[in-house]
């Protein structure tokens, strides 16, 4: 997390996410969303107001709003402000302007949500904010910051929120949801924390693989990446495919 140089100080280094684009300008700021994840946690919004018996589209697109204001911006870039881990150009003060606007429009989205559905969305309006700030300052001794957090922040609350935002209360079905986007997320932070160890943090992956029949294959970081990418990437999709199949039922 302590590397700033960027990939076009050294052409050889391989870029920071298998999503990142070439450094500079606008494709600084396509890095910063992380698009797949960010789709990805988006989808979990999808599928949790799905689950309503009568789902609302002005909410649902309110609450997709909010989540993209408060994970794919204000998270985004706090967490790039922390140690550049995208090797990104953009300014600090841009990435403090981000974070700021994302959460402020969040909130100011869950409050006329507040006014629409009543004083059950007030816990979420409050912990939201506090599981973005939390996870990456890493406050309370890092307690929210860990792969369960992670999980729970990013997997589990929006099915509920944006449940509750369309019903005012909770039943079973988004619960059971819930822990079924927290174990998915649980796989994602499995996936993905060796990939960036590799991608960031590794110079050199050497070894070899011994099959039963004597067979030996060469090891690079090449070969450990390929299998974690390709599940994430196929994650991602798959995830954001289930969401667009529920909203094709249920908003015709």
């Amino acid at each position: 997390m302590t590397e700033r140089s960027s990939p076009a100080d050294r052409p050889d280094e391989p870029r920071p996410a298998y999503y990142a684009a070439r450094v500079g300008g606008w494709r600084d700021w396509w890095t910063l969303l992380h698009p797949p994840y960010t789709a990805w946690h988006l989808a979990y919004v999808v599928i949790g107001a799905c689950l309503a018996p009568v789902v609302n589209t002005t909410r649902l697109i309110a609450t997709l709003l909010a989540f993209f204001f408060a994970v794919g911006l204000a998270a985004h870039a706090l967490d790039e402000l922390h140690g550049r881990p995208l090797r990104t150009r953009i300014p600090s003060s841009a990435l403090v302007a981000v974070a700021v606007a994302g959460l402020a429009g969040a909130v100011a989205l869950g409050i006329a949500g507040i006014v629409q559905v009543g004083w059950v969305l007030v816990p979420f309006l409050v912990v939201g904010p506090m599981l973005v700030v939390g996870y990456n300052f890493e406050v309370f001794g890092g307690v929210v910051h860990n792969d369960v957090g992670f999980a729970a922040s990013w997997g589990a609350f929006p099915v509920l929120t944006a449940y509750v935002a369309q019903t005012g209360t909770l039943a079973l079905a988004p619960v059971i949801a819930a822990f079924g986007a927290l174990t998915l997320s649980l796989a994602q932070r499995a996936l993905s924390t060796p990939a960036r160890m590799l991608r960031r943090r590794t110079t050199e992956a050497t070894g070899s693989i011994i099959l039963t029949d004597g067979t030996r294959l060469p090891v690079d970081r090449a070969a450990l990446l390929a299998p974690l990418e390709h599940a994430l990437r196929t994650l991602s999709w798959a995830v954001v495919l289930v969401a667009a199949s529920l909203a094709v039922a249920r908003l015709r």
